[in-house]
């Protein structure tokens, strides 16, 4: 049964690797340092989120073998309608991962670094680091080889590495498991606190995801027998990123000081009560979430532009590899010298916040059409559920949105 699983691992996997980028290593380490155990329950409540709207996606890229955007630009009839919600994929995701890339790049650098040390060259005005080109290269190498099973199985070994070491890192720090257990089942609201558990659910329920993961599944399997694999592979890969998030709070809580804004600073703030190897396994796990990330952002961007602008080929195709060449490269010379474009993330936050709830109702629309799923519909459990969540995200989105209007 187990080996069967391990066989048929793949997409859920990258998924998990996805949304446990440095943004939500940071957030979960803050979350920690700030409030303890008492917001494990809104991490509970996003991975229950993740999982329902992850497993409609999966679904209907299976059944219908086309990605999201695809279905999408298909669907809509309404040409004023198609075309703002193709602009605002477009800006949310291609314009958005661009503008994240460095610090997914970042985030890796920061394990790097909290293990050999700082490379950083004097470059002009600005320093150059070496890691962050290191880290492209890794990152250009293994999305230009093109192969899907190859891809999957480097960032699966990503995940696996990134999840050890983060849960190893929890382990050593001996949590009490009663506060644990308190923290994940009951709702708690400590002051100051409400930012940070929006932050947590909009970390983990992420719009890009939904539309790489209908892209991923249409390119492992291709018959509706294959569903339920897809299912458990979805349910059990994010359940172990939950795992990894949830670890990183525990390990958070354990370090009793204000001056941690990082989890780089967690890993030396570990390091003298509990010995050398806590800041190895945490230098470990921020340098897979910040490469596992660097990776799936641009590959995402590349699948979202191919499905908008329809697009033929696969992941060695001309214009899919200039996608994601394209991003990758920002992301390197932003990272390397140390430039954050304020405007363009803050551009992108806001087509986020407005993209997070419209795709969550379309995608929730499309599951439910028999043209396009058959027998595979939502059933009425699913919708109940899936309601419930695009109230959360039409929630988290105009908070967002809000907040970088600076209307907090």
């Amino acid at each position: 049964m187990i080996k069967k699983w391990f066989k048929n691992i793949g997409p859920g996997t990258l998924i998990a690797a996805a949304f446990i980028g440095p943004g939500t290593v940071t957030l979960c380490t803050l979350a920690g340092v700030n409030f303890g155990f008492n917001l494990l329950w809104a991490m509970l409540l996003s991975i229950i989120a993740t999982i329902i709207l992850q497993e409609m996606a999966a679904r209907l890229g299976i059944i219908s073998q086309k990605g999201l955007s695809e279905v999408i630009r298909q669907e809509i009839k309404t040409p004023y309608l198609k075309q703002f919600i193709t602009i605002l994929i477009l800006s949310a995701v291609v314009i958005g991962n661009a503008s994240y890339e460095a610090g997914n790049i970042s985030g890796g650098i920061l394990g790097l670094e909290s293990i050999f040390g700082n490379y950083n060259f004097p470059l002009g005005t600005n320093n150059f680091n070496l890691m962050s080109f290191l880290i492209g290269i890794i990152a250009f190498l293994l999305l230009f080889i093109g192969n899907y099973k190859f891809l999957e199985k480097a960032l699966i070994s990503l995940v696996l590495l990134m999840s050890v070491s983060f849960v190893a890192t929890a382990i050593i720090t001996k949590p009490n498991i009663l506060e644990v257990l308190k923290g994940l089942l009951i709702p708690k609201f400590p002051e100051k606190s409400i930012l940070t558990i929006i932050g947590l659910v909009g970390t983990t329920v992420v719009p890009y995801n939904l539309f790489l993961h209908a892209s991923l599944v249409k390119e492992r399997w291709h018959k509706k027998e294959d569903l339920n694999f897809a299912k458990k592979d979805t349910i059990i890969s994010i359940i172990l990123g939950g795992l990894v998030s949830m670890a990183i709070i525990i390990s958070a809580t354990a370090i009793q000081t204000s001056d941690v804004s990082n989890a780089a600073d967690l890993a030396k703030g570990l390091a003298p009560l509990y010995g050398e190897f806590a800041k190895y396994f945490m230098g470990l796990g921020l340098f897979a979430a910040g490469i596992t990330s660097a990776i799936t952002a641009p590959l995402a961007a590349a699948y979202v532009a191919k499905g908008c602008l329809g697009w033929s080929g696969g992941l060695k195709s001309k214009k899919f590899r200039f996608v994601w060449m394209s991003i990758l490269f920002l992301g390197v010379l932003f990272s390397s010298i140390g430039i954050k474009p304020i405007e363009i993330i803050q551009f992108a936050q806001v087509a986020n916040g407005l993209l997070l709830p419209i795709i969550a109702g379309v995608l929730l629309w499309i599951v439910n059409k028999k043209s396009i799923l058959g027998d595979f519909v939502n059933s009425k459990t699913q919708n109940i559920l899936g309601f419930i969540i695009l109230i959360i995200t039409i929630f988290l989105g105009v908070k967002g949105i809000l907040k970088v209007l600076n209307f907090l």
